[in-house]
């Protein structure tokens, strides 16, 4: 057989070392085995008394047994930083991913852990740790410089002792961590496609040569878009000719669709459905409500609460019905963590109250949350994978049955990503068994944007757990929110150029080879919609064509396509 080798397994590292996606988001008697059996952390099981641990600050540390688990404690704690630490050894440049079980002696507590180099400190990762039950921290870094630093843990709440368990610290290379991200990619977005070519009397046609040109993808990729795209020609090509999926960048949002009291206007949105539509691109319907008080429609904050739930009844009646049916997603609550306008309001059930009602009108539309800093920047505490799914599981207590997304707005700071945190982070969310979008992403304005898009770029479509990605560069003549993908000629700049790169190994790439003497073609294609085109020497100026659809493995069960066409 001929085969397409893009980036195979067979192709990696034999000595690269797996990735473990595997997170867990319960509270269990018992804490699993540390991952990669600690990988550099010594005594990770605490099985060898305190052995490589130390206390940090002014804390006392105590080795304790319970049920035959062996763990350490850190009590006596005046300072948040007060805890226990290991030294630890870090190479420059090299990616590393951080996990423990933490369990606290009362209430419900935030933990951190911590890396003390000599410039300063790095966060690692938090959970909100129980008593009586192991929580998993899992979060990342990537090491600055070759040096000697410290992993602690700490919280802020100092009355609380902090126990630990099954710790582990585990370096990849750069190399190692892109080919997990292959590896990824050839496990969740392709799929291997057999092709026989056959002759009129059914018999095996070898030599016959097979192009196979991907039409249209099968993992939604696109960008925000707004009513500028509806006047300007030049605009509506490049949109068009790349993407699959949207969301409007204001057209959809309360203050445009309402801006004076009781006079609705919906005609730019609806003009812009009108031409996703038309060119297949799906549409994420952004937003609903947005929590920010400074976001608001003009006549809203001056509202009493009678008058403003009677508005917000109104909103979804509004908003919801008009596009029932018509969009992939709702964005039903905008930034939630962050601000709290209507729960301040209307109270703390608003958020859950509001998915349920919108379900109600739309029920076939999957409902998310939208916020950010999420996975970008680990240093905004009110957003972390905990915070998120603490909120998560809020709504769910009203109703389980509600179809929910997890939206993470993705908008990354001026300093280098931090991947092993970006990946951790999607681990933790990905263990809801929710669909995570990638909803509004982009880069803050610096020299290395475009390097640095591709990175979270080629992170977030690797990653088992994200099912789309939408980016937030709608262009206007005034330039673009952060980061522009054109100049106003519509002539790429570098953003754009990571962004086609992408799009063309993404799969926009023409394949062909030839069928052995069976008339077998083996190829590893990405989910998507194919024209295939055969031809062969004895059919002398004669091309067949055929249309194929390779399917995801979520809407296909079986691993491999197979594919007979006769000539």
């Amino acid at each position: 057989m001929f085969v397409f080798c893009e980036g195979s397994i067979s192709c990696f590292e034999a000595e690269a070392l797996s990735y473990d996606h595997s997170a867990s988001i319960e509270c269990l008697a018992h804490p699993q085995k540390p991952q990669y059996n600690g990988g550099i952390i010594k005594n990770p099981e605490l099985n060898d008394g305190l052995q490589g641990w130390t206390a940090f600050g002014n804390a006392r540390i105590e080795h304790r047994e319970s049920l035959g688990n062996k763990y350490v404690v850190a009590n006596n704690r005046n300072q948040p930083h007060d805890s226990v630490a290991q030294k630890i050894y870090l190479q420059n440049g090299l990616h590393y991913s951080l996990s423990a079980w933490i369990q606290v002696s009362e209430a419900n507590v935030l933990v951190t852990a911590m890396v003390k180099t000599t410039e300063g400190f790095k966060f690692g990762g938090a959970i909100y740790a129980e008593p009586n039950c192991w929580s998993m921290l899992k979060g990342g870094l990537t090491a600055d410089a070759t040096e000697v630093a410290e992993l602690y843990f700490e919280s802020n709440n100092t009355s609380v002792e902090i126990w630990i368990d099954n710790i582990s610290l585990q370096p990849f290379t750069k190399k190692q961590w892109t080919s997990h991200q292959e590896q990824n990619i050839e496990k969740t977005r392709k799929k291997n496609v057999v092709v026989q070519a056959l002759d009129e009397q059914g018999r095996p046609l070898p030599n016959a040569r097979i192009s196979i040109t991907m039409k249209r993808y099968g993992f939604p990729f696109g960008s925000a878009m707004n009513k500028y795209i509806l006047s300007n020609t030049a605009y509506h090509y490049w949109f068009a000719s790349r993407f699959t999926v949207t969301a409007f960048e204001n057209e959809m949002k309360w203050y445009t669709n309402e801006y004076t009291q009781g006079k609705d206007n919906y005609f730019e949105a609806d003009v812009m459905l009108r031409y996703a539509k038309k060119h297949g691109i799906a549409v994420r319907g952004h937003n609903i409500f947005w929590e920010d008080p400074q976001y608001q429609p003009s006549w809203v904050p001056s509202l009493s609460a009678d008058q403003l739930n009677n508005a917000v009844e109104k909103r979804i009646n509004s908003v919801v019905s008009r596009y029932k049916d018509q969009l992939i997603g709702w964005d039903v609550i905008n930034e939630n963590l962050h601000s709290s306008f209507f729960e301040s309001k209307l109270g703390q059930n608003f958020t859950s109250r509001m998915f349920n009602e919108v379900h109600n009108v739309d029920g076939n539309t999957t409902l998310f949350m939208n916020d950010y800093n999420t996975i970008e920047d680990s240093r905004d505490g009110l957003s972390t994978p905990p915070k998120y799914i603490q909120k998560i599981r809020e709504i769910q207590s009203w109703n389980k049955q509600l179809p929910l997304g997890i939206g993470l707005e993705s908008h990354f700071p001026n300093f280098p990503p931090n991947l092993p945190y970006m990946r951790a982070s999607l681990d933790i969310l990905a263990a809801t068994g929710l669909p995570i979008w990638i909803t509004e992403l982009d880069v803050a304005s610096q020299p290395n944007q475009a390097g640095y898009l591709e990175q979270v770029l080629r992170e977030a479509h690797s990653h088992p757990g994200i099912r789309g990605i939408v980016m937030w560069t709608a262009w206007s003549p005034q330039g673009c929110f952060r980061m522009c993908l054109t100049d106003n000629n519509f002539k790429n700049l570098p953003t754009g150029d990571v962004v086609d790169k992408l799009i063309y190994e993404w799969g926009r790439k023409i394949l062909s080879g030839t069928t052995d003497k069976n008339g077998f073609l083996k190829a590893s294609l990405f989910h998507g919609d194919y024209k295939m085109e055969i031809s062969h020497s004895a059919k002398k100026n004669y091309t067949f064509t055929h249309q194929l659809q390779v399917l995801s493995k979520d809407k296909s069960k079986k691993t491999t396509q197979f594919i007979q066409i006769s000539i």
